[in-house]
C-alpha cells in the first residue's frame, strides 16, 4: 500500500511539474509581442548603435523563427510583418549585394524560400536564387571559413534545391560543409575527438581558455546545431547525405549533454569556466537541436528529454515579465565577446535570440503534444 501511495505521489508530482503546449505559447507570445511592439515597423534599421538595414543575418535569425511559430500558432499578422519587410527588400540579399560572398549577406534566403513554401510565389526565391546561382558558378566553396556560416547559407541552399527541384544547390551546400568540416584552417574545424567546432581559422587547436581548457563557443557551435537540423527538415532520410549530417548531429548531441550546466543552461565557453554562466542565445540553438532530435526519434528519448526540460527551464527563468529576454550575449566571435552577460543587461541587436527562441518553443510544443 505504501509503494502504491508513493507511486501516486510521484504521478501527481510529474504532473504538477509538467509543462503544457498553451504555457509555453504564452511566452513565446510575451517575447515576440514585446519585440513586434518595439519594432512596430519591420523595415526600420536593426542596431542600437550603427544601424543596419533590415535584412541582415540577426534579423533573418528572428523571422526564421517567427515562421516556425506560425506552423504552430497560424496567425496572419506573423505574415504581414514578415511580408511587409520582404516587400521593402525587394526579396534580395543584405545591402542588394548579389555578388557577395558572405554567408551573413545570404541568411535571409531560407526566410524567404520558407515563405515561398506558403504561398508558392516563385517572386519570394527568385532574387536570392540568382546570389546562390554566383556562388556555384564561380566555385566558391571554401568561403564558409567560419563556423555561423554554415547556418547563414547552407539551410537556404537545401531549401533553394526544395523549391526548384534542381540538386546543385544541395551538392554546392554539402561540397562547402565539407570544406569547412575537414580543411578549414588546415585540418577543418570539427573536432571529432570532442564533438565540437572551432569558431573559425583563427581558432583551430590549440586554441584555449585561460584554464587550459579548448575554446569552443557555445553560440558558434549552435548556430551548426541548428544547421543540420533545418538541413536535415529538407532531406529524405535516404539522401546521401543525410546520414552523414545525422552522424555529426548525433556526435555533437552526445557532446553537448555532457556539458550542460545543473542549471539548464550552457556556457558561453562550451568545456571552459572561463566565463562561466547563463547565456541564453546557445542554450536556445541546443534546446532546439535536442527537441528536434527527440521529436524525430534519432535520439534516445530517456536520455536526451532530461536535457531539453532543463533547458526549457534555464530559457523561461531569461524571460521578463514584460517579453524582454536576458542573459543574451550580444555580437561576437568568441565567448569573450560583449561581456558581461546579465539578465537585465541590452545586447546590441535584439533579435536573434529571440528567433532562436521561437525555433526551440515551437519544436518543444510539438514534443508536449
Amino acid at each position: 500500500m505504501k509503494k502504491l501511495f508513493l507511486l501516486i505521489l510521484s504521478i501527481l508530482s510529474l504532473g504538477a511539474n509538467a509543462q503544457t503546449k498553451d504555457e509555453v505559447l504564452e511566452l513565446a507570445h510575451r517575447a515576440n509581442d514585446y519585440f513586434m511592439s518595439k519594432w512596430n515597423d519591420p523595415t526600420d534599421s536593426v542596431d542600437f548603435v550603427t544601424g543596419h538595414e533590415s535584412n541582415l543575418w540577426t534579423r533573418s535569425v528572428y523571422y526564421e523563427g517567427l515562421l516556425d511559430l506560425y506552423d504552430i500558432d497560424p496567425q496572419e499578422k506573423y505574415l504581414a510583418y514578415l511580408d511587409k519587410w520582404g516587400n521593402f527588400h525587394k526579396w534580395g540579399p543584405y545591402k542588394n549585394d548579389y555578388d557577395t560572398q558572405d554567408a551573413d549577406y545570404m541568411c535571409c534566403g531560407q526566410v524567404y524560400c520558407q515563405r515561398y513554401f506558403l504561398d508558392g510565389k516563385e517572386n519570394k526565391y527568385k532574387n536570392i536564387q540568382k546570389v546562390f546561382n554566383n556562388q556555384i558558378a564561380n566555385n566558391r566553396h571554401k568561403a564558409w571559413t567560419w563556423i555561423d556560416a554554415i547556418q547563414m547559407a547552407m539551410p537556404g541552399y537545401a531549401m533553394m534545391t526544395m523549391a526548384t527541384g534542381n540538386r546543385k544547390y544541395l551538392n554546392f551546400a554539402m561540397k562547402s560543409y565539407i570544406w569547412t568540416r575537414d580543411t578549414c584552417g588546415g585540418n577543418g574545424l570539427f573536432n571529432e575527438d570532442d564533438g565540437l567546432w572551432w569558431r573559425d581559422k583563427n581558432f583551430v587547436a590549440p586554441y584555449k581558455e585561460s584554464d587550459g581548457k579548448n575554446c569552443y563557443w557555445s553560440r558558434g557551435n549552435g548556430w551548426v546545431f541548428t544547421a543540420l537540423c533545418r538541413v536535415m527538415n529538407y532531406l529524405q532520410p535516404t539522401d546521401k547525405y543525410y546520414s552523414q549530417l545525422l552522424d555529426d548531429y548525433k556526435h555533437m548531441a552526445k557532446a553537448l549533454i555532457a556539458v550542460q550546466r545543473e542549471d539548464g543552461f550552457w556556457n558561453p565557453s562550451l568545456v571552459s569556466q572561463d566565463f562561466a554562466g547563463p547565456e541564453f542565445s546557445g542554450t536556445a540553438q541546443f534546446f532546439y537541436g535536442l527537441a528536434w532530435g527527440v521529436n524525430k526519434g534519432v535520439l534516445n528519448k530517456k536520455t536526451y528529454r532530461p536535457a531539453v526540460d532543463k533547458a526549457w527551464k534555464a530559457l523561461k527563468s531569461s524571460i521578463h515579465k514584460d517579453g524582454f529576454i536576458g542573459y543574451v550575449q550580444g555580437s561576437g566571435d568568441r565567448p569573450a565577446s560583449s561581456q558581461p552577460i546579465d539578465y537585465n543587461r541590452e545586447p546590441d541587436f535584439d533579435d536573434y535570440a529571440l528567433g532562436l527562441f521561437l525555433m526551440g518553443a515551437s519544436e518543444y510544443c510539438k514534443m508536449l503534444e
